[in-house]
């Protein structure tokens, strides 16, 4: 069974790999984005050397990593999925001999996986000669990382899923997916990290599962987190990817249930 979605994504790894000169210049723009929030951070601490207890090189490492990680993470399987539901070739999908919602996360695991051999890593290297950032030489760090921006990617995923499955019962979502990106990257710590919130907004968010999406592996990376804190890092991001099945599991059984194509 397993067979069936690794050629998913390997199907779609392929896909992009016919269309990468998009993603070529994607990786101008991610440094561009990377330098107006450097630049704005930098202006923010002045003389300072450091603010809430981070570094001006461990911000500016922070949103380097920040924005390349989201090249892995992010993916447009709730604008895909609300397409499929709109124009009924969901219905198709649904003889395949594999689960749907499976398949779609593999599908996006094999965008990720080329985003982050074709975007990322070089994006990176090519940040790291612009601008001071201090990534870490300890290779536990960096698989510690590894393994928290996968989770990144599920929770994400998980989110954009369910997301999209909503078409099945409003048919047009796509205001609910511009305001789900909005609040992803707001909440997840990719445009402000969450250390710099209110106590109360970050008491909230540490009940939410936004800032395992970004906050989590950006700063294990940039700020070389004690190993006891990166797991329970790593616990709360477990935790929400089990968490975030449930639903998706319920609304999908539903969906099934009431399924209307719009249009045929």
């Amino acid at each position: 069974m397993l067979e069936k979605y690794m050629e998913l994504m390997r199907l779609r790894f392929l896909m992009m790999l016919a269309y990468r000169v998009n993603y070529y210049s994607g990786i101008i723009i991610y440094s561009l984005n990377i330098g107006v929030y450097y630049f704005l951070w930098m202006a923010i601490y002045g003389d300072q050397s450091s603010i809430n207890g981070t570094s001006s090189v461990q911000m500016a490492t922070y949103v380097a990593v920040a924005w390349m990680s989201r090249a892995f993470y992010f993916n447009n399987l709730d604008r895909e999925i609300a397409q499929e539901i709109r124009d009924g070739t969901v219905a198709v999908q649904l003889l395949r001999p594999y689960s749907y919602v499976l398949g779609k996360g593999f599908q996006g695991l094999g965008e990720g996986v080329f985003r982050l051999l074709l975007f990322s890593v070089p994006g990176m290297v090519i940040v790291s000669f612009i601008f001071p950032i201090q990534l870490p030489s300890d290779a536990s760090t960096w698989g510690w990382f590894a393994i928290s921006l996968l989770f990144g990617f599920i929770i994400n995923t998980q989110i954009n899923v369910l997301t999209g499955l909503m078409a099945f019962f409003i048919l047009n979502n796509m205001g609910m997916i511009r305001a789900k990106r909005v609040i992803i990257d707001l909440l997840s710590g990719l445009v402000i990290p969450i250390t710099f919130f209110p106590g109360w907004a970050k008491e909230i968010l540490s009940y939410l599962p936004f800032q395992g999406i970004s906050y989590v592996p950006s700063t294990i990376l940039a700020k070389g987190v004690p190993l006891a804190e990166v797991i329970t890092f790593l616990e709360v991001q477990l935790i929400w990817t089990v968490l975030l099945w449930v639903p998706i599991r319920l609304l999908w059984i539903n969906a099934r249930r009431r399924l209307v194509v719009q249009g045929g």
